[in-house]
């Protein structure tokens, strides 16, 4: 299978199994047509189409070598690999969900203000042990284990944060495990001494600015109902360049009401931030910031914009990693990363403050999907087995996508939460992911001239 099409002014091609992508001339692009998907050249087709002469027979050679090397029309391996996959997973990160409350009310929050459709509470020190211990036994022999601080709003509980990663070090070091931590934040309660913490303990730190402040104040609003943009962008300013602009990323929303997210982008490129991550808001359409299918040519074009800018960055000698069009084109991730995704409800899962587990933070407060509690018992192996076995070809959307070893089946919450199947992809972030591909892949061929 192949995809094939134009970006940055290039014609490119997509090997989808083996993942080689070629910059083609024109002529050996449209000749491409004239390949079947088993990669068998119809020659009618191109006479018919008028693809002859010297020229064409020079990149019909030139495709059909390609085709030689397993370089195009690969035969798929993966299917049969994914039918006779028996990998038993063990536990390797933890979200813990430090506080469920929140100082802010962001208008597309999907974690109800902060309570998850529940109460509003605070971690306390012993369910974060309770935790670490909990994934420590989980974890078999894996050596690197991730947690993710997440809320609602850690800093709010932030002496209880510190509390469970000096644990987790020492208990770390007793059992041969490395801890790796990361915390998001809205940046309301970021201090200098937070901010020291932060940088001395947490490999990687998410903070959440939409861009342009008219953006960011008209859905991140306080309690108050204010804006919170004064207030937090130069401390993220400050956090950002104390961390020499590596190893934390600006992670903004964009809604129906800034379609036009690349100025976003460049406004906060423009605050010296060089780690940006801008993502669609997934939202039920009859909320009027929900993007719909009518957007999508404008969404599109805005990636275009997006990626045609940050390649000049880059070609004048400044760096900006934008998130969504990173793209590893030598060292991809494993096969089973590939197929099945990030491992939510397998190898990852959410803590509440009380001790329960859920497959991933966007389940939290779901009683279906309580898989257990770190304070003992089993686990819930029907939930857990249900979430290890989906990948791209128990997805019938995915089955055929040229897409499905980039996206690796998509978010099973967004898949959820918009169909009510964990196996049912949502469609709109589907065509989206695909354009960030195509970017991704089209910027990766233009840097490499």
């Amino acid at each position: 299978m192949i995809h094939k099409f134009k970006n940055l002014g290039q014609c490119l091609v997509l090997d989808v199994v083996s993942g080689a992508i070629h910059s083609l001339d024109e002529k050996a692009y449209a000749l491409l047509d004239c390949f079947g998907e088993d990669g068998g050249f119809d020659a009618a087709e191109a006479e018919r189409r008028g693809f002859t002469g010297p020229e064409y027979a020079e990149a019909k050679e030139e495709l059909e070598a390609l085709k030689a090397e397993g370089l195009l029309f690969s035969k798929d391996v993966y299917e049969e690999i994914a039918k006779r996959w028996d990998k038993q997973p063990v536990v390797k990160a933890l979200c813990l969900h430090i506080a469920h409350d929140c100082n802010l009310r962001c208008k597309y929050c999907f974690a109800d203000g902060g309570e998850y459709m529940g109460k509003r509470e605070l971690m306390s020190a012993e369910v974060g042990r309770k935790a670490i211990d909990f994934v420590i036994e989980q974890s078999g022999n894996r050596r690197n284990i991730e947690i993710d601080y997440f809320g609602g709003e850690p800093l709010m509980n932030f002496g209880v944060v510190k509390e469970i990663t000096e644990y987790a070090k020492e208990r770390g070091r007793l059992c041969g495990k490395d801890f790796r931590f990361t915390i998001t934040t809205n940046g309301v309660l970021l201090d200098g001494e937070k901010q020291a913490y932060i940088n001395e303990n947490m490999s990687n730190v998410v903070l959440s600015l939409d861009g342009r402040k008219e953006v960011h104040d008209a859905v991140r609003k306080r309690v108050d109902g204010s804006g919170s943009y004064d207030s937090v962008a130069p401390k993220f300013q400050r956090l950002a360049e104390s961390r020499n602009q590596q190893n934390y990323y600006v992670r903004g929303t964009f809604t129906r009401d800034n379609l036009d997210f690349a100025k976003d982008v460049e406004h906060l490129i423009s605050l010296g931030f060089e780690q940006i991550s801008v993502e669609p808001v997934v939202a039920d359409e009859k909320e009027p910031y929900a993007l719909r299918e009518e957007d999508l040519p404008r969404i599109f074009a805005e990636y275009d914009a997006l990626a045609e800018r940050l390649v000049s960055l880059r070609k004048s000698g400044k760096f900006v990693n934008f998130f969504h069009f990173m793209l590893d084109l030598e060292q991809g991730p494993c096969a089973y990363k590939r197929l099945s995704g990030c491992g939510s409800g397998s190898e990852y899962l959410a803590v509440t403050p009380n001790g329960d587990l859920y497959p991933c933070h966007q389940f939290v407060g779901r009683p279906e999907f309580k898989m257990g509690s770190v304070f003992g018992g089993p686990l819930n192996e029907g939930i857990r087995e249900r979430f290890a076995k989906s990948n791209v070809y128990t997805k019938d959307e995915c089955r055929r996508c040229w897409n499905r070893f980039y996206c690796s089946g998509g978010c099973a919450a967004n898949a959820f939460n918009m169909n009510g199947d964990i196996n049912k992809p949502y469609a709109l972030a589907c065509e989206m992911q695909k354009k960030r591909t195509e970017c991704a892949i089209a910027m990766a061929a233009a840097l490499a001239e």
